[in-house]
């Protein structure tokens, strides 16, 4: 689960961290009367769960309070990777000396938790982190305790200035705090900068939290924006299914996450694009079959469907009595290709005797044929 950096921003805050002040607006009028409060020079910044924003043109400073609110009339409802910016953050703009990157993540590599940290904060971090990794500083530790000396040792570094060390390392012990309590499964600090005045601050802020871990955290749950979800995923989980909107043109619905991950790179390794991760459980109904081809039909950009199934718990037969009844409910007009193998394929097989369906005996023929499949349809 995501958070916007508003929100970010107040568990800093709540934390412990330094932030700039600031306030919400959803409109012009609003953003001009929060520059108005604030006084002096302000960011303007869009709110939304896309990355890039500065250089979407969706982060602007203004000098004055109506020149704020002209800058809001150009950010408010702009898109910045398919999300429409609905609210602004306002908040007094930083003298900035220098900027620094900090973050957290769960590291799968370590089993760990890692930080990472670099002098060379801001924008470009990735392009940083791709020329000059040597520019990167990692350290990781084991457990839910904060490992003080790996972070003392890099404290200083960031701004390349050891007076700021403990400004540095108050933040990274807080922000450690944050992430731990707060299942988070990444937390950023970019920038986190510098100020003429020696003042270290967190200049911008993201975090994502272990949706496994929700359960147990309404205050974080109460943070969600469902106008920056996907619709098509929130239904999906409302039925039972586990589905994420991908850009290719081949759909896919498999049981299984693992085989539905096989499955993905298995149509990239032979030159396809996968247009979606769904799974549709281990014990699936026909009812969840038919929901999952709704989902797959509402993708205009589908041009195929590949059912991939290897029952287990799944019986095939059930997912072939799914298939039948969704094409009594829905307007399929694509071509689908069907892999059925373990619990009653046979009769699932069957049953889809004398259908326009293409079935395949293998993996890596169904694969093949739903490629080729695709690229006719488009």
């Amino acid at each position: 689960m995501k958070i916007h950096e508003y929100q970010a921003k107040e568990l800093f805050r709540a934390y412990g961290m330094p932030v700039p002040q600031g306030q919400l607006a959803t409109t012009a009028e609003e953003v001009a009367a929060a520059a108005r409060s604030i006084g002096g020079t302000v960011a303007v910044k869009a709110q939304v769960h896309a990355g890039g924003r500065g250089k979407a043109g969706g982060i602007k400073v203004a000098e004055t309070a109506e020149a704020a609110g002209t800058v809001a009339k150009q950010i408010l409802g702009m898109d910045i990777k398919g999300s429409t910016v609905r609210k602004v953050w306002v908040e007094a703009a930083a003298d900035i000396d220098r900027e620094a990157y900090l973050g957290i993540i769960v590291d799968r590599a370590v089993k760990g938790i890692t930080f990472i940290c670099s002098a060379d904060g801001g924008i470009d971090i990735e392009e940083v982190a791709a020329k000059t990794p040597e520019r990167i500083l990692r350290f990781s530790t084991l457990s839910r305790t904060f490992p003080e000396s790996e972070a003392a040792e890099v404290a200083g570094k960031l701004f390349e200035d050891e007076s700021t060390a403990d400004a540095v390392l108050a933040i990274m012990r807080d922000l450690f705090k944050l992430f731990v309590e707060k299942d988070c499964s990444l937390a950023e600090i970019n920038p986190l900068v510098l100020t003429s005045s020696k003042e270290v601050i967190a200049l911008d802020g993201k975090i994502n939290f272990d949706d496994n871990a929700l359960f147990r955290l309404p205050d974080i749950v109460a943070l969600r924006d469902m106008d920056e979800e996907d619709v098509n995923e929130i239904e999906a989980k409302e039925k039972g299914l586990s589905f994420v909107q991908l850009d290719g043109d081949i759909g896919c619905m498999v049981n299984g996450a693992g085989l539905a991950m096989a499955t993905m790179d298995m149509i990239k390794f032979f030159g396809g694009a996968p247009a979606n991760f769904l799974d549709v459980g281990g014990s699936s109904s026909p009812d969840k079959v038919v929901h999952a081809f709704r989902l797959l039909m509402g993708n205009p950009k589908v041009k195929a469907i590949l059912v991939n199934i290897f029952g287990g718990i799944t019986r095939c037969d059930d997912i072939a009595r799914g298939i039948l009844e969704s094409y009594k409910q829905i307007e399929i007009g694509l071509p689908i290709v069907i892999r059925l193998s373990g619990t009653n394929a046979e009769e699932g097989m069957a049953m889809l005797d004398g259908t326009p369906l293409i079935t395949a005996e293998t993996f890596e023929d169904a694969v093949k044929r739903a490629i080729a499949l695709a690229k006719e349809g488009n």
